[in-house]
């Protein structure tokens, strides 16, 4: 909010400046003359806007007609826990999607709303949901790592920067098109406004910034070094746990009510990403072997090559993941098995030859086991050695493995997920 702030004086000096030279503002869109910050009248951000509040609800009422046989039972928190970090905003999407789950389920008001519990862990503590906060390791990783980031952003900034001074005849900084960057995916997303500081870039650059987006959340949270995803696996356990305690329920034929059907867990993108990468999606070939013995990958490459690894797909707003635990009787191989949902579809998990449907003893063998062999102590308090990062390109490389011997030590906000 600030930062937009500082650019709407900014482009009012722009402006200024331009006409106090005798320039033309011919090529200056309408929209950029005395624009203001949308959020301007707002004191305090951080909140689920109503769109979030929208989505969050919408998905409880779709999960709840897709499993129907799971929520066939009378809401009980030990049946049906709903977990959320202590960030209003993940609490809020907690709450949203239970008053879609649940309703009509109940007799409070016009819509038949019900109560139902949303239960939290303190954060300095909460290592399943909120684990990169309390990764003492990752926090310092990241500390490091994000001059380099920003270093390789640069180019791409710069770059654009140029053509819009040319296109537009306004002095731009780096710091105004990374902001009108922020700008445009605010207002697309939340706005539904995607010609005016979208307009200003080309689709070429369009993909660019993308690119450059897709870069950070790689090195930050995503595939870019172990750390990332390792400090994840108390998540993974605890999804494991949750299907084995459903099997050992219903092979003992416990009675309905007498246990859980589903754990619904609501926290963020640093928790989302981590957890994708713990299950190996988005991967090609030999890239989930590598993940395995804890190497880095190279990072997405440059467009126009095409790349799995793309922010808006892995983690958009109200993204999610859900593991869904059936059981085949019939099966004489196999009695159970798990599948993965990525933003509600199937998706293929390498670790299980390219299927989404898994047998849960070869889930369990394939994709979970290797990640097991570091505890959360390990990973996030015992002293690490960093592994090289080797970017995509050759001159990725060369300017990356400059930064690492230099440096001593989000552009994408915090989202939502399931």
């Amino acid at each position: 909010m600030r930062e937009l702030d500082e650019l709407a004086s900014h482009l009012g000096e722009l402006i200024r400046e331009a006409e106090e030279q005798n320039l033309s503002l011919e090529k200056v869109p309408s929209w950029l003359r005395g624009w203001k910050s949308p959020w301007r009248e707002k004191l305090k951000g951080g909140e689920l806007i109503k769109k979030g509040e929208e989505e969050l609800y919408n998905l409880g009422i779709r999960i709840r007609e897709r499993f129907s046989e799971l929520f066939d039972e009378e809401y009980h928190p030990d049946v049906y826990p709903i977990k959320a970090t202590q960030v209003p905003r993940a609490s809020a999407s907690a709450v949203a999607f239970g008053m879609g789950l649940l309703s009509e389920k109940g007799g409070l008001g016009p819509a038949q709303h019900r109560a139902f519990a949303v239960t939290s862990e303190i954060p300095a503590s909460d290592i399943i949901l909120r684990f990169h906060d309390c990764c003492g390791n990752y926090k310092d990783f990241k500390k490091r790592q994000e001059p380099a980031v920003d270093k390789l952003k640069e180019p791409v900034l710069d770059e654009i920067t140029s053509a819009l001074v040319s296109r537009y005849g306004l002095k731009f900084t780096r710091q105004d098109t990374a902001t009108l960057w922020s700008l445009c995916k605010q207002e697309a997303s939340v706005l539904d406004i995607t010609d005016q500081a979208c307009g200003l870039f080309s689709p070429s650059e369009v993909a660019l910034l993308e690119w450059a987006d897709d870069l950070e959340m790689f090195i930050l949270k995503g595939y870019g070094n172990s750390i990332n995803y390792r400090m994840g696996v108390p998540l993974l356990e605890d999804v494991v746990q949750s299907m084995e305690q459903a099997i050992k329920a219903n092979e003992e034929k416990h009675p309905p009510g007498s246990y859980e059907k589903a754990r619904l867990r609501f926290a963020h993108a640093e928790t989302v990403v981590p957890f994708t990468c713990l299950l190996g999606l988005f991967l090609e070939g030999s890239e989930f072997q590598k993940i395995q013995r804890e190497e880095p990958l190279e990072l997405p490459p440059k467009p126009p090559q095409s790349r799995n690894w793309r922010g808006s797909t892995v983690a958009p707003f109200a993204g999610n993941n859900m593991l869904v635990l059936h059981s085949c009787p019939a099966n004489s191989a196999s009695k159970y098995f798990v599948q993965v949902l990525h933003n509600e579809q199937p998706i293929p998990m390498t670790g299980c030859n390219g299927s989404d449907f898994c047998p849960f003893e070869e889930f369990k063998e394939k994709i979970v086991a290797p990640h097991l062999k570091h505890d959360y102590d390990s990973v996030c308090t015992a002293k690490l050695e960093e592994p090289e990062q080797k970017p995509a390109s050759s001159e990725l490389s060369q300017l990356f493995r400059c930064l690492l011997s230099l440096q001593n030590d989000d552009t994408r906000s915090t989202k939502d997920g399931l």
